[in-house]
C-alpha cells in the first residue's frame, strides 16, 4: 500500500510588515525548536564578546568559522527533521528563513558594530538590510538564493560602503549564494516603475535589520508611487514572462518536468499571488476567497499543490545537495522515497509519486485559469485591441452566455438539472469555437456526481461524446479539458487510473493519459490533411474510408488497461469488451475494437523487431490480422501511436518499415500467401539486378547471380544488389586477398546512413563492425550479413546518429577510418570501450530486467534469438563477440530502441547451419548472453 502521508497545508501566510523583527513572528511555525536550528542570542552574545576582546584581522575569520557551524547544525536539524515530516513544507521553508534570517542579522551586526563602529551616526549613515523575491516572502528552500536589498536614505557613504562590503564578505564565507542591490528609496521607485522584474522582487520586501523607519518610508513610498498604479500592466507582463517560460520549460506533461520554473510548477503559484497582491492589495491567498476570487475548495487545490510542489522542491535539494529544479528521472526515484511512496502491485514508487505530481500541476493551472478569468471580468487584464475592435460575438444555443468571449452558462441550477448538459457544454465549445469560462468549468467540476450509470448508458450521452471525437475535427480540445475537470474519468470511470500516470522509462514524453490525446491528435491531424506529405499511405487510407468510430474508440482505449501486474493489451482488451457496448457499438464493431486494443503493438514489434523481408514473417502477420480493413486500421492506430509518444519519437525508417509492412501483407491479403515465397522473391531480385546492369557480360551476370545463397536476394533492395555486384567484381580482380571494399552512403528514404562492405569471409568480423560503429556514436537499426558460395562476406548495416538521423557528411571520413581500422586489428573495440561505455547518471535509476527468448517458428530457416534489455553504447559489440566466440552465424540482426530498453533479434545458424532446437545448446548460449551483458553492465557503471 502507497503512504501517502495526509499533512494540515497551513495558507500562504505574507511576511511581517517591514517595522517587524526579521525573524518569523510566530517561530512555533518552525519544523523544529528555533534553539535546535539557531541559537540567535548566544551567537550574537559571542560575536560581540570576540569583538570586546579583539577586532583586529583575524575577528572576521572567527566570526564566519562560528556561523559556518551553526548554519551547519541548523541545517542538518531542519533536514532531520523533514525526514521524519516529508511533507512539511511550510514548516520547511519558513525554516530556512529563520536560518538566513539569524545569519543575515549576526553578519550585519558583526559588520555594523563591531568592524564599523558609528557613534554618532548622521542622517546619511543610516542603513536598512531588506529581504527581496522569495527570500522577503519568506519562502526558502534548502539551496534558496538571499536576495538582499540595502537600503540608504541618500547617496552610499563610504560607512555604508564598508558595512555592506563586510557583511557580504561574511555571507559569502559562509558559501551562501548571495544577490545584492544598494539603492535609495528613489532608486528603488525609478528602477521599479522601469522593470517588471525589480518591481515584482520590491512587492515582497521584508525587512531584516538595521533602521526600521528607513524601512517604513520604502513600503510607504512603493505604495503610493508604484504599486497603486499601472495594475494592467503589470498583469499583462507577469502574463508574458509566464508564457516565455512555459515555451522554454515545456509542458506540464513532460516525464521531467522543471518544479520552479515549468508549467504548473511553483512559479506559475508565485505569479498567481504577485498578481493576486497588487491587484487586490491582499497579503495572504487565502483572503482571495471572502474576495469571491476563489472558493473554499479552490483555494484548498492551491495550498495543497503549493504545499506539495514545495515539499518536492526541497528532498529534489537535499537529495542533490545543490540547487537543482529539474526533477531528472535519477532523482525522482530518491524523492519519491524520501516522501515516504512504496511500490503497489504493477507499479514502481516514483511512478506513484509522479502521478501525484503531474495531479497537482494540472490543478496550478485551474486556479491560475480562475484568477485570470475574474480579472478580465473586472476588466483589469488588457484585451488585445484587435479583438476588441473585430470580435464578432458568436451566437450560442439558449442556455447559454458569452462572457468576455467565454463560453458560460446562464442559469446554473437549471443547467445541472439534467446530468447531460455537462456533456452538452463541451460540444457547445466545439461547435462555437469559444473557450468555456472558469466559471462553468468550476460546475462541471462540481457536479461530476450527476454522471451515474444511467446516464452512461443513455443513448443522447453516446451521441454527445462520439460526437465530440468525431464530428468537430478537434477531439483533442475537448478530451483534454474534459480530463483535467475529470469529466472523462467520470463519462468512462475506466479512465480514472492513467489521469496524469506516468510511465518511467526514456522513451515515453507524456503521461498516459495525455499521450491518448497525442494519439487522437494525430489522427485529427492526418484527417484534416495536415500530414499529407509526411504521412502518404496513412492519408490514402482515411481518404479511402474506414470506420471512424471504431478506430477513435480503439485509439482512446489503447493503453487503458496500463499501470496493472497484467499485460496491459490484453488488460485494455477485457476493458474495451465492456466500455464499447455501453457506448453504444455493435457486436461486430465491437469484437474488432477489442481485437485493436489487444494486437496495438503488433505491427510496431513485426516491423520493428523482426525482418520484414523474411516471407514467413510477412506471412504469420497476414495470418493474425486476417482482413485488409484491419490492416488498415491497425496500420492508423500504429501510426497514430508512435508519433503520440514523443516529438522525436517518428522517424523515416519506421514510416519505411510501416509501409513495407503493410504493402506486402496487403498483397498477401488479397492474392493468396503463394506470393510469400523465397523462390518467387529471389527470381524477381534476380531479374531486377539484370535489369539494373544492362552493360554487364551475361558470363559476369551469371557469375554473380549464382554465388549468392536465396536469403541474399530476398532481405536487400537491387540498389544493394548492384552495390555488391561492383564491390565483388573488384575483389575478384585485387591482389590482396585480405582488401575491404567499403561504401558509405545516406538512404534518406529510410533516414539513416547505409554502409555496404564486401571482403574475404573470416570468423569475427560482425563483431568488429559492431564495435567500430559504436565508437563513433553510430545507432545500428538494421545488419544483414550474408556469406556467398565462393567465400566472400557481404555485409549491410543500417546506422543513425544520437537523434535518430543519418551520419552528416562531414563525418562519414572517420566512420570509414574506425571501420578499417577495427577490421584491420589497429583498433581493439573491447579495449576501447573501457572509457566510453558509460550509463549516464540520470539514466541509471531505470530497471530493465533482460528477458532472452529462442524462437525457432518466426522463421523457415533461422532461429531467432531476441535479447530484451537495457541498453548502452558496447551492448551490440558484446552479443555480437559472445556470438562469434560460440561459433554463431548471425545473418540479420534488428534493432529496436525504446528509450533506454532495447530489443536486439539476431537470426542465427550454428556452425552446421542449422537451427538451435537443443534445450541444452539454448540454455548454454543464454548463459553465455546473458554473462556477457552483465560484465558490460558492471563495466558501464563503473
Amino acid at each position: 500500500m502507497t503512504q501517502h502521508p495526509n499533512p494540515s497545508v497551513a495558507p500562504v501566510s505574507e511576511p511581517a510588515p517591514a517595522s517587524q523583527p526579521s525573524r518569523p513572528t510566530d517561530l512555533g511555525t518552525l519544523i523544529c525548536p528555533p534553539d535546535q536550528i539557531f541559537d540567535r542570542d548566544g551567537l550574537l552574545a559571542q560575536i560581540r564578546a570576540f569583538g570586546a576582546e579583539n577586532a583586529g584581522p583575524d575577528f572576521r575569520s572567527k566570526v564566519v568559522a562560528l556561523l559556518r557551524d551553526a548554519n551547519k547544525a541548523g541545517r542538518a536539524a531542519i533536514a532531520d527533521s523533514f525526514a521524519t515530516s516529508p511533507f512539511a513544507a511550510r514548516r520547511l521553508t519558513r525554516s530556512y528563513t529563520y536560518l538566513t534570517d539569524c545569519l543575515v542579522e549576526c553578519a550585519v551586526m558583526a559588520a555594523s558594530e563591531i568592524l564599523h563602529p558609528l557613534a554618532t551616526p548622521t542622517k546619511s549613515e543610516r542603513i536598512a538590510v531588506i529581504a527581496v523575491g522569495g527570500y522577503g516572502r519568506g519562502e526558502m528552500a534548502p539551496f534558496s538564493d538571499v536576495d538582499l536589498l540595502f537600503l540608504t536614505p541618500y547617496k552610499i557613504t563610504a560607512w555604508a560602503e564598508s558595512v555592506i562590503e563586510s557583511t557580504l564578505y561574511i555571507l559569502w564565507d559562509l558559501r551562501l549564494k548571495v544577490g545584492h542591490s544598494s539603492r535609495t528609496i528613489k532608486d528603488c521607485v525609478r528602477l521599479g516603475a522601469e522593470d517588471y522584474t525589480i518591481r515584482t522582487a520590491m512587492l515582497e520586501h521584508r525587512f531584516l535589520v538595521g533602521h526600521a523607519p528607513l524601512a517604513e518610508q520604502l513600503a510607504d513610498r512603493l505604495q503610493a508611487d508604484l504599486f497603486s498604479k499601472d495594475a494592467k500592466e503589470f498583469v499583462d507582463a507577469k502574463l508574458a514572462e509566464r508564457d516565455s517560460r512555459h515555451l522554454k520549460q515545456g509542458e506540464r506533461y513532460v516525464v521531467e518536468p522543471n518544479v520552479k520554473e515549468g508549467k504548473g510548477g511553483l512559479r506559475d503559484l508565485q505569479s498567481l499571488f504577485w498578481i493576486a497582491k497588487y491587484i487586490y492589495q491582499v497579503r495572504d491567498v487565502a483572503e482571495l476567497v471572502p474576495l469571491g476570487v476563489f472558493k473554499p475548495e479552490e483555494f484548498d487545490f492551491f495550498a495543497k499543490a503549493e504545499n506539495f510542489l514545495w515539499a518536492t522542491r526541497a528532498h529534489l535539494h537535499l537529495a542533490a545537495n545543490r540547487a537543482t529544479e529539474q526533477l531528472t528521472f535519477d532523482m525522482q526515484v530518491q524523492v519519491a522515497e524520501r516522501m515516504g511512496y512504496e511500490d503497489k502491485a504493477g507499479r514502481r514508487a516514483v511512478e506513484v509519486f509522479m502521478q501525484d505530481y503531474f495531479i497537482h500541476a494540472t490543478e496550478v493551472g485551474d486556479v491560475t485559469r480562475i484568477l485570470l478569468t475574474k480579472l478580465e471580468d473586472e476588466q483589469r487584464k488588457n484585451e488585445p485591441l484587435l479583438e476588441r475592435i473585430f470580435r464578432r460575438r458568436p451566437r450560442v444555443k439558449a442556455g447559454y452566455e458569452v462572457t468576455h468571449n467565454r463560453l458560460g452558462v446562464l442559469d446554473p441550477q437549471a443547467f445541472v438539472a439534467d446530468p447531460l448538459n455537462l456533456l452538452r457544454l463541451f460540444e457547445e465549445a466545439l461547435r462555437t469555437g469559444m473557450l468555456i469560462h472558469p466559471d462553468a468549468m468550476r460546475l462541471v467540476r462540481a457536479n461530476l456526481h450527476l454522471i451515474n450509470d444511467e446516464v452512461r448508458k443513455d443513448r443522447e450521452a453516446r451521441r454527445i461524446f462520439l460526437d465530440l471525437l468525431l464530428k468537430h475535427g478537434n477531439p483533442e480540445r475537448a478530451l483534454r479539458r474534459m480530463n483535467e475537470l475529470g469529466l472523462l474519468a467520470a463519462f468512462i470511470p475506466e479512465f480514472e487510473t492513467i489521469v496524469a500516470m506516468m510511465q518511467f522509462n526514456m522513451y515515453h514524453s507524456y503521461t498516459v493519459d495525455e499521450h491518448t490525446i497525442q494519439v487522437i491528435s494525430n489522427f485529427s491531424a492526418i484527417e484534416k490533411g495536415e500530414l499529407e506529405d509526411e504521412l502518404p499511405l496513412s492519408s490514402s487510407l482515411i481518404k479511402k474510408g474506414v470506420n471512424r468510430n471504431v478506430l477513435m474508440i480503439a485509439m482512446l482505449l489503447h493503453d487503458i488497461g496500463k499501470g496493472r501486474p497484467q499485460d496491459h493489451s490484453i488488460l485494455g482488451a477485457q476493458i474495451a469488451r465492456k466500455v464499447a457496448p455501453r457506448l453504444g457499438f455493435k457486436k461486430q464493431e465491437v469484437e474488432t475494437i477489442e481485437w485493436l486494443v489487444r494486437y496495438h503493438l503488433l505491427m510496431s514489434d513485426t516491423a520493428q523487431k523482426r525482418d520484414i523481408a523474411d516471407p514467413r514473417t510477412v506471412r504469420d502477420f497476414a495470418k493474425a490480422v486476417g482482413t485488409v480493413e484491419r490492416l488498415d486500421l491497425l496500420l492508423l492506430l500504429t501510426v497514430c501511436d508512435i508519433r503520440g509518444v514523443g516529438p522525436t519519437t517518428w522517424n523515416n525508417w519506421k514510416a519505411a518499415l510501416l509501409r513495407a509492412l503493410h504493402s506486402q501483407t496487403r498483397e498477401a491479403l488479397e492474392n493468396g500467401m503463394e506470393s510469400l515465397t523465397r523462390a518467387h522473391r529471389g527470381t524477381q531480385a534476380k531479374a531486377n539486378l539484370a535489369q539494373a546492369l544492362p552493360d554487364w557480360p551475361k558470363a559476369d551476370l551469371k557469375r554473380e547471380k549464382a554465388r549468392h545463397y536465396p536469403p541474399y536476394w530476398q532481405g536487400l533492395h537491387v540498389t544493394a544488389h548492384v552495390e555488391f555486384a561492383q564491390m565483388l567484381r573488384d575483389l575478384d580482380k585485387a591482389k590482396d586477398p585480405s582488401e575491404v571494399q567499403l561504401n558509405l552512403h545516406p538512404d534518406e528514404v529510410r533516414d539513416a546512413t547505409r554502409i555496404c562492405f564486401a571482403t574475404t569471409d573470416h570468423p569475427g568480423i560482425f563483431a568488429r563492425i559492431v564495435g567500430a560503429l559504436a565508437l563513433v556514436g553510430a545507432n545500428v537499426v538494421d545488419a544483414r550479413s550474408y556469406t556467398t558460395k565462393d567465400g566472400y562476406v557481404t555485409d549491410t548495416f543500417w546506422i543513425q546518429d544520437a537523434e535518430g538521423h543519418p551520419f552528416e557528411a562531414a563525418r562519414l571520413p572517420r566512420l570509414r577510418d574506425m571501420i578499417l581500422k577495427t577490421l584491420q586489428g589497429k583498433v581493439i573495440a573491447r579495449e576501447a570501450f573501457k572509457s566510453k561505455d558509460k550509463i549516464k547518471k540520470r539514466e541509471r535509476a531505470f530497471r530493465v530486467p533482460t528477458h532472452i527468448t529462442f524462437d525457432n517458428e518466426g522463421s523457415d530457416i533461422y532461429t531467432i534469438i531476441e535479447v530484451d534489455t537495457r541498453d548502452r553504447p558496447g551492448l551490440l559489440h558484446d552479443l555480437a563477440r559472445t556470438f562469434a566466440a560460440n561459433n554463431v552465424y548471425v545473418a540479420n540482426a534488428v534493432i529496436a530502441t525504446y528509450g533506454e530498453q532495447v530489443v536486439d533479434a539476431f537470426y542465427v545458424k550454428d556452425m552446421f547451419g542449422l537451427k538451435y532446437h537443443s534445450e541444452s545448446k539454448q540454455k548454454s548460449l543464454e548463459t553465455k548472453l546473458r554473462k556477457a551483458i552483465k560484465d558490460g553492465a558492471e563495466r558501464a557503471d563503473t
